[in-house]
């Protein structure tokens, strides 16, 4: 019989955490290349997908009259072929790369998108520029943008969300505004874009003296001059005329427009006005006032309208930058916002949801928000802020949101520090400020038969009802 053996453990201690590291949005490398174009690089290591973005000053307000949605036939119409390849074979350079090619129009100018591994960077930028520098605009590619565009232009109708933001945008601004009619024009507009309109608006605004490149990834052993030099640097165009801004005007005055959809089981809720823009001071405390309000599940319309009433699966309340521009010398905002509230509502509780939709907005302004729903707010959007800027995109997209919006390169990094500094009663004050009970454009997409009546009773402003 064999003797007993004790086994002895060793304990180690458990370990422990280290300090938190210092966090803080990346800061880019502000260059400029002979031709004028401006570049904004930003070394991130690890990040092997490099991302590029491309401002070009060609706002919405510069397209020809009778011509809205040319902007957005050009932007469609950059990766359809150039001087060197034809849509096809440009369409196998930009897989070949392993790169993803997108662009888009909005108020403030186009935005080309470029996503590549760093392997193929070169490459991918020849490519870009060559679809920036000599876009060929076929005929027949740009009567195909143009045909797809008129198929869309039905479902967004149907749509009922983009209903809503197309009727609070004609509600909002004046007639003779770019900014009261669809972004991506209408049915009418796109019908005369031919070719010839996409190359004089092309012809017309883009330049390098007038674009920004932002370009940010794991840079590490690229030789990113001799890249540039080679592509974006060779990309020629004089200067630009100096344009001038229109102000945005628009009318809040408390009213409710319904776009009439017979039988709707739901009715598609917008509520709007135009605020401060993020070179107001008031932007971080309005951002914070907003969270409490309704960025999240946990936000008092959420906690009112969805949890204790079951009127909806979630109310949001935001706020989105229209278009700035640089700071005036008198040190006044240079732009505006969309401050919004969206969600939707079963038909039958319409006129309720409305009205507990108020009575949240006019217990905010008598009693304000608590501490802990500052504080909450403070942990949710600084706390997220590493994990929203994991990837070059994301870093890139912002960054290309501050030239668009001529803010300084450091103003994401600063807000973070302001929201944190920014206290109840300041947050409490700026979304008072921002969604006032009576000076709301309120937009219903439903059935006007059943809702008409009880949003009638609550007396927040004039009903008109307009067809679907």
């Amino acid at each position: 019989m064999s003797d007993a053996v004790t086994a002895t453990m060793t304990f180690h201690p458990q370990p422990k955490g280290g300090a938190p590291k210092p966090w803080a949005f990346p800061a880019p490398e502000r260059g400029e290349l002979p031709n004028g174009l401006t570049v904004l690089r930003c070394h991130r290591p690890g990040q092997q997908v490099v991302a590029v973005e491309i401002n070009l000053e060609a706002p919405l307000d510069a397209e020809p009259a009778g011509l809205e949605g040319v902007a957005t036939i050009m932007a469609r119409a950059l990766s359809e072929g150039t001087d060197k390849h034809d849509a096809e074979e440009f369409a196998a350079e930009l897989e070949r790369c392993g790169a993803t090619l997108d662009a888009y129009a909005d108020h403030p100018g186009l935005r080309v998108s470029l996503e590549v591994p760093v392997s193929r960077l070169p490459k991918a930028l020849g490519l870009l520029a060559d679809a920036l520098r000599a876009p060929a605009f076929p005929d027949g590619e740009v009567e195909r943008l143009v045909r797809n565009r008129l198929d869309e232009i039905p479902h967004e109708l149907a749509n009922p969300a983009r209903r809503a933001s197309m009727a609070l945008s004609a509600a909002l601004f004046p007639a003779e505004s770019r900014m009261s009619r669809p972004r991506q024009g209408t049915q009418e507009t796109i019908e005369g874009i031919d070719a010839a309109a996409v190359r004089a608006f092309y012809e017309a605004h883009v330049r390098p003296s007038t674009a920004t490149a932002v370009i940010v990834g794991d840079l590490t052993g690229v030789d990113l001059d001799g890249a540039l030099a080679d592509t974006l640097g060779a990309w020629t165009g004089g200067a630009g005329a100096p344009r001038t801004v229109p102000p945005i005007v628009a009318d809040d005055l408390g009213r409710v427009v319904i776009v009439d959809r017979p039988g709707a089981v739901q009715t598609q809720l917008l509520i709007g006005r135009v605020g401060a823009d993020r070179h107001d001071r008031v932007w971080p405390a309005q951002v914070l006032g907003t969270y409490c309000l309704g960025g999240t599940l946990t936000s008092r319309l959420d906690r009112v309208l969805r949890e204790e009433k079951g009127y909806t699966y979630g109310v949001r309340a935001f706020g989105q930058v229209l278009r700035s521009a640089p700071p005036a010398p008198s040190g006044g905002s240079a732009g505006a916002a969309m401050l919004a509230i969206s969600g939707s509502v079963a038909t039958e509780v319409t006129g309720p949801a409305l009205e507990d939709l108020w009575k949240v907005l006019r217990t905010l302004k008598e009693e304000g928000l608590t501490d802990e729903e500052r504080d909450v707010a403070v942990q949710n959007l600084v706390g997220v802020a590493p994990l929203k800027y994991e990837t070059a995109a994301s870093v890139a997209g912002t960054l290309a949101d501050q030239v668009e919006q001529h803010l300084p390169d450091d103003f994401q990094a600063q807000l973070y520090a302001r929201l944190a500094e920014t206290g109840t009663v300041e947050a409490t004050a700026a979304v008072v400020s921002a969604f006032p009970a009576d000076r709301l454009v309120t937009v219903l997409v439903g059935d006007a038969s059943a809702i008409e009546e009880p949003v009638r009773a609550l007396g927040i402003g004039e009903v008109r009802v307009i067809s679907g």
